[in-house]
């Protein structure tokens, strides 16, 4: 049996943009769906820094307002 799972379409706030997502529920599954490294952005959702060790565990919900910043290398 072949089972089939659809997943809602989740809308949030990105970096003051709206911004709509196909599979992405969790931060980390968010990182992996801009194609981010994870190791070079900051997360803070709704105002709050979220450790990078929380993201796979951390929830998107609707209306939530992420800004990630990238961090720059040079000199």
């Amino acid at each position: 049996m072949l089972a089939l799972y659809i997943r809602e379409m989740l809308q949030i706030q990105l970096n003051g943009e709206p911004k709509t997502l196909q599979n992405a529920t969790t931060l980390a599954e968010l990182v992996a769906e801009l194609g981010l490294d994870a190791r070079k952005i900051a997360i803070e959702q709704n105002r709050v820094i979220i450790p990078k060790s929380a993201y796979a565990n951390t929830s998107l919900t609707a209306a939530d307002e992420i800004e990630i910043v990238a961090f720059m290398g040079g000199g």
